[in-house]
């Protein structure tokens, strides 16, 4: 038997899982992820807690370089982690969908 949850779910995903697919959907919900591990980066730079690590940063690399990277570490991070969890929704549903399948057919029989 599903539970009232589990029925709510399968209503919610019925209704917004064609919305959710969207690409500017997964991406811009996802993108505040990917901003912190940027925002980390830039702050473990910074810190100086590793000397070596801080001059090699300060003298091989522009602030655009850096600045790039962020923004692509930023968009791939916010993307997958999305798509991702639209794929675990998706997959929550098929298989509540199955078990409620096979308790119709189970009260058929």
């Amino acid at each position: 038997m599903l539970s009232e949850e589990e029925k709510a779910f399968i209503q919610y995903w019925e209704e917004n899982r064609d919305k959710k697919k969207s690409l500017f959907k997964q991406l811009l919900p996802g993108i505040s992820i990917g901003l912190s591990l940027g925002v980390a980066i830039v702050f473990m730079i910074d810190s100086g807690w590793y000397i070596r690590a801080n001059m090699e940063a300060q003298s091989e690399s522009s602030p655009y370089v850096i600045f790039f990277a962020i923004v692509g570490i930023t968009a791939f991070i916010g993307f997958f982690y999305k798509k991702f969890r639209w794929e675990m929704n998706e997959q929550t549903y098929m298989e509540l969908k199955a078990k409620e399948k096979k308790e119709q057919n189970n009260k058929q029989q």
